[in-house]
């Protein structure tokens, strides 16, 4: 494994992340986003809410019927709109608003299974 990780890096040195956020919280609600959807709609999506929403405690304020309606283009708006708001609750309430840097933590917030942890532990904290 570690050898196929060393030749995609040398093969890919500058790939990065195609989903545009500016916090780990944005990263994390585009990830759930992503499934079953292209990052070029998502990213049309999240550009439009992430200034108004930028964070958990945003996020918290709305109703699950509210973020349906901002994230309907995606697909399986209901599912997901009621996976961010469960997790945005938790990561503002709990967590004061923070990502947790841990797997464990990570994949028992609703929407997050071990892919989106791993998105968000390798693209933002460097980690996997």
């Amino acid at each position: 494994m570690a050898n196929i990780v060393s030749c995609l890096k040398k093969e890919y040195p500058d790939s990065k992340c195609s989903l545009t956020f500016d916090n780990p919280f944005q990263l994390l609600v585009a990830t759930i986003l992503s499934a079953q959807c292209t990052d070029e709609r998502v990213n049309k999506v999240t550009s439009k809410i992430f200034p108004k929403y930028p964070n958990a405690q945003a996020f918290s304020s709305l109703s699950i019927r509210d973020i349906g309606k901002l994230i309907y283009s995606t697909g399986f708006y209901n599912n997901k709109a009621k996976n961010i708001k469960g997790m945005s609750d938790i990561i503002y309430k709990k967590y004061n608003g923070k990502i947790p840097n841990d797997i464990n933590k990570l994949v028992q917030l609703p929407g997050v299974g071990r892919k989106t942890a791993n998105v968000v532990l390798g693209n933002v904290f460097n980690t996997s």
